[in-house]
C-alpha cells in the first residue's frame, strides 16, 4: 500500500522529513482491531513534534492520528462495527499511523462518523475533541449543565483543542466561556466557535477578566504556551479552582497553586488506548456522542485548510502550517 513516513529527523522544509513510500499491507484484524481504509487525515502538533525529535528504528516511521474511513474488515471480537461503516478515531502513538491507505485501529477508541459531514471535515475532529472532552468532564469533573455562571478560561482559543473545549462547554455545561486570542482573526474565530469572551494572552488576562466583571476563572484549560504563561494563569485562576494542561514546553511550579487551593490534571487522550485501560471504550461512547452533536448541528467542524490528496509534500506543507504557530483550526489531507 502507498504511505508516507520518514527515517530522519528534518525540519518540515527538508526534501526528506516526510517520503512517499511503498510498504506492506497490514495484517488481517485480530482481536479487538478494525482495518479501515483511510479516507483523509489531519495534522496535529503531536506529528510534528515526532517527526522533528524521535528517529525512527528499524526501517521507516507513519505517522498520522487523525482519520476517518470506511471498515474494510473486523477482528473476532469486534461488536461495534462492521465492514462498510464510516468511522473518525484518532489513533494511538504506539502504532502505525494513519498517514497510509489502510490502518488498524482498535474499535473501542473509533466513533461513527457524522453523517453530515464529509470525510475531510470529520477528520478534523477526533484528537481535539478527544481532549477537550475528557479534560472538561473527566479532569475537572464537569456535569452536563453544570458551573452555571463560573467562568472557564481558555488558553489558545483559536487552536485545534481550544476550539472545542469552547464548543463542548457551551453545549453542555453552563460555564461563561473566556477565550484568548491575540490577533482579530483569532479573536473572531473564537467568538464563533462560542466564547462569551476574548481576551488577549499577551496583555494582562487576570485584569482583562476584571473588566470583564469577572473575579477569576473556576476552570482554566491550557492548550499552548503553559510555561510562557504560567503567572497569568495562576493570577487569573479562582481559588479552589481547577486547571487543566495539555502541554508545557518548560518547567513550571505546581507551588505556585497552593495559596489558592487549585488543583492541576493532565490531559493525555493517549492515555486510555496506551495502558489499554478498563474504560477504554469511553472514547468510543464520545466520539458517538459528538458525532450526534454536530449532526444535529449543534457542534461543527474545524477544517479551515484542506490540501487535498495526500503526498509527501502537502503532508509537509501541513506539517510547516501546524509549525509556524499561527493556525486557526485544522488543516486537512484527504485519501492519498
Amino acid at each position: 500500500m502507498k504511505a508516507i513516513g520518514f527515517t530522519k529527523c528534518h525540519p518540515a522544509d527538508h526534501p526528506e522529513a516526510l517520503l512517499d513510500l511503498d510498504v506492506p499491507d497490514p495484517a488481517a484484524p485480530d482481536g479487538h482491531d478494525l482495518l479501515v481504509e483511510v479516507r483523509a487525515v489531519s495534522v496535529n502538533p503531536v506529528d510534528t513534534k515526532r517527526r522533528r525529535s524521535e528517529e525512527p528504528q528499524g526501517g521507516p516511521r507513519i505517522l498520522g492520528f487523525d482519520a476517518a474511513g470506511v471498515v474494510r474488515a473486523v477482528g473476532p471480537a469486534c461488536t461495534l462495527f462492521a465492514p462498510g461503516e464510516e468511522v473518525f478515531y484518532a489513533g494511538v502513538v504506539t502504532r502505525t499511523g494513519s498517514n497510509a491507505q489502510l490502518q488498524l485501529v482498535d474499535e473501542r477508541i473509533v466513533g461513527r462518523k457524522p453523517r453530515s459531514l464529509t470525510f475531510a471535515e470529520a477528520a478534523s475532529l477526533p484528537l481535539t475533541t478527544i481532549t477537550a472532552w475528557e479534560g472538561l468532564f473527566d479532569r475537572m469533573g464537569l456535569q452536563e449543565g453544570g458551573g452555571a455562571g463560573d467562568a472557564l478560561l481558555v488558553l489558545g482559543g483559536a487552536g485545534g483543542v481550544g476550539s472545542m473545549v469552547t464548543q463542548l462547554a457551551r453545549q453542555r455545561t453552563g460555564l461563561v466561556v473566556v477565550a484568548t486570542a491575540s490577533r482579530p482573526e483569532t479573536a473572531a474565530w473564537c467568538r464563533d466557535m462560542g466564547a462569551h469572551h476574548v481576551v488577549d494572552h499577551h496583555g494582562d488576562i487576570a485584569a482583562q477578566m476584571k473588566a470583564l466583571g469577572l473575579k477569576g476563572a473556576r476552570y482554566v484549560f491550557s492548550t499552548n504556551t503553559t510555561a510562557r504563561n504560567w503567572g497569568q494563569l495562576v493570577e487569573a485562576v479562582a481559588p479552589q479552582g481547577k486547571i487543566v494542561l495539555i502541554e508545557s514546553q518548560a518547567p513550571i511550579d505546581a507551588r505556585d497553586l497552593m495559596r489558592k487551593s487549585v488543583s492541576l490534571h493532565w490531559e493525555l487522550m493517549f492515555t486510555r488506548p496506551m495502558f489499554g485501560t478498563p474504560d477504554m471504550v469511553e472514547q468510543h461512547r464520545l466520539l458517538d456522542a459528538v458525532a450526534e452533536l454536530v449532526d444535529h448541528g449543534r457542534i461543527r467542524h474545524t477544517m479551515t485548510r484542506n490540501l487535498g490528496p495526500m503526498t509527501a509534500a502537502r503532508l509537509r506543507e501541513a506539517h510547516a502550517l501546524v509549525e509556524s504557530g499561527t493556525m486557526i483550526g485544522k488543516v486537512v489531507l484527504e485519501a492519498i
